[in-house]
């Protein structure tokens, strides 16, 4: 098991815890029932604003390059727990508590920098920016790439609650098992400062300073080609569980700010025109934080904050984008109609989830909030949303897709500025149909428009409409999602657009799950249109401009 096949399965864990048009009815299974659908509305003169093209990245734990390359995947991150303890010199890190705090590798040679390189190799390759994350944590992992060691080995610590079946490290010239650093009663072992060097380094921003020197070496600045957005660390909030070997104590945020800030700094002095992202945190409760230990405000205000009166004491932004994770509260288990519902917590102020959060905090109104904060407390920062994914573990469905293209429509509604989808999907799996949409839907590049145009259901929990108008050409396209399992026939309201000829369509849904099907042309004209969408499927409508 890699790494990164363990991160894409704690992930899973931990998330635990917490349409084309059809013209006729005939053409539709006898089965199914067909329903009137809600009333759609679109304005192309109202609301209009950019869709940034960076809503449309993915992690790189892989993505597949064959799809990176159909999609032109704008941005890729290079992140994930993993990353924290990264330590460049041996091109190798500490897995932490995801998977017994291993430390280095099993390569049989290593060059230093080599994986981070060879990411943004990768990246460049289809076009788009790497954003890399910068450890600001206290300690990194001093063990190469060509050598295996743990944080617990038993041989030191004794026998512990578990241990890692699969690789046994050498430790002092004795094979031994990495433990999880429990003991048998379950209590935590903590590690001193000379024990916790055993495998670890100091970090230090001149330590970071001199891989960036390195990355600039070989790939320029930012301006000229190189990495683009630099992270300040991966959920810092949560190093006291998976990090706790060499932060057994849970930090507050003015510990993670006092921490970020040097590397802000030196990521700005050594590339002026990189950009900062940060905190990259997750989870409501570290949202929100105790505001008692921040001068009353949550901990992303206050993070705001901070770096807003930092940056007027430098004399230059040293935060580019304010970024959150986010994961639905328990997607194990959770039925297809839940997955889709919540994707209403990213946006609506009338949708309180059923569990905790709703219960103590409410709306959850990600995007707007987000916007408040920044809005608040450091206007003109960017918003990130750096790992986010609504089917971790699950099997692979229709609902996939339909959940993801919805998730983008939102993103470019709501005025996201980047996103990058944790385990991206696999080039035949549904969620990478619902990113073709968007980005590659006819195979030659046929691309969702780039300029937000109003667009509403009556009934956005059973049709919801996403509408945008591209610069190429003034085609307005228009992603019209069905999540109910009935066929819908609903009207279409077209407002301040004439269109030149019958609109294109394109389809995926339940019915051929390994493919975006094209339609029959849909007569339109300037006062819209009325289609029938089937059960569970994304339509996406082009209607050419006069």
């Amino acid at each position: 098991m890699t790494h990164k096949e363990h991160f894409a399965m704690s992930r899973t864990l931990r998330a635990s815890l917490l349409g084309c048009a059809c013209l006729t009815a005939a053409a539709m299974p006898a089965a199914r029932a067909q329903s009137p659908g809600p009333a759609l509305r679109v304005d192309v003169a109202a609301d209009r604003h950019p869709i940034s093209p960076d809503i449309y990245g993915m992690n790189d734990n892989p993505w597949d390059p064959g799809l990176g390359h159909e999609l032109q995947v704008p941005v890729s991150r290079w992140g994930g727990d993993a990353t924290t303890r990264y330590n460049w010199q041996v091109d190798a890190s500490n897995a932490g508590g995801d998977w017994f705090f291993m430390a280095g590798g099993g390569d049989k040679a290593f060059t230093p920098g080599g994986g981070a390189d060879a990411f943004v190799s990768k990246v460049k390759g289809v076009g788009g920016k790497a954003l890399l994350t910068i450890p600001v944590i206290d300690y990194i992992n001093s063990v190469p790439k060509n050598r295996w060691d743990c944080s617990f080995p038993v041989s030191l610590f004794g026998p512990q609650k578990d241990h890692n079946p699969y690789v046994h490290p050498i430790v002092n010239g004795q094979r031994t098992d990495a433990g999880n650093g429990q003991r048998p009663d379950g209590s935590n072992i903590v590690l001193t400062k000379d024990q916790i060097l055993r495998v670890h380094i100091p970090n230090t921003p001149a330590h970071q300073r001199a891989w960036l020197r390195h990355l600039i070496g070989r790939f320029g600045t930012a301006a000229h080609g190189g990495v683009t957005i630099y992270q300040m660390d991966n959920e810092p909030g949560g190093w006291a569980n998976t990090h706790r070997d060499v932060h057994p104590d849970a930090p507050t945020y003015p510990e993670i700010v006092d921490k970020t800030l040097p590397y802000a700094r030196m990521v700005k002095q050594a590339d002026p025109t990189a950009q900062v992202d940060g905190p990259g945190d997750f989870g409501w409760a570290v949202y929100k934080g105790d505001p008692a230990k921040t001068g009353g405000l949550w901990n992303a205000e206050y993070y705001l904050k901070r770096f807003r009166d930092a940056s007027r004491q430098a004399g230059r932004r040293l935060l580019d984008y304010f970024d959150e994770h986010y994961y639905p509260v328990g997607q194990a288990g959770q039925s297809d109609a839940v997955r889709l519902e919540s994707t209403r917590s990213l946006w609506d102020p009338t949708y309180v989830e059923k569990d905790w959060i709703g219960q103590y905090g409410g709306a959850i109104r990600l995007i707007p909030r987000m916007h408040e904060w920044v809005n608040g407390y450091y206007p003109g920062t960017k918003l990130a949303i750096t790992e986010y994914n609504w089917n971790l573990g699950g099997p692979q469905t229709v609902t996939d897709a339909l959940v993801e293209a919805d998730v983008l429509g939102i993103f470019g509604r709501e005025r996201l500025d980047l996103a990058t989808m944790w385990g991206p999907p696999r080039p035949d799996q549904p969620a990478a149909y619902a990113f073709r949409l968007y980005r590659n839907y006819d195979g030659r590049g046929g691309k969702y428009g780039s300029i937000w145009v109003r667009s509403a259901s009556a009934d956005q929990g059973r049709l919801a409409v996403y509408g945008a108008q591209r610069r190429s050409d003034g085609a307005l396209t228009l992603m019209v999602i069905n999540k109910t399992g009935d066929d819908l026939t609903a009207p279409l309201t077209l407002s301040h657009f004439t269109p030149a000829a019958q609109a294109q369509v394109s389809r995926y849904s339940g019915t051929n799950l390994k493919a975006i099907v094209p339609q029959p042309a849909q007569p339109v004209t300037a006062a819209g249109f009325t289609a029938t969408y089937p059960a569970n499927s994304i339509t996406l409508v082009v209607i050419p401009k006069e």
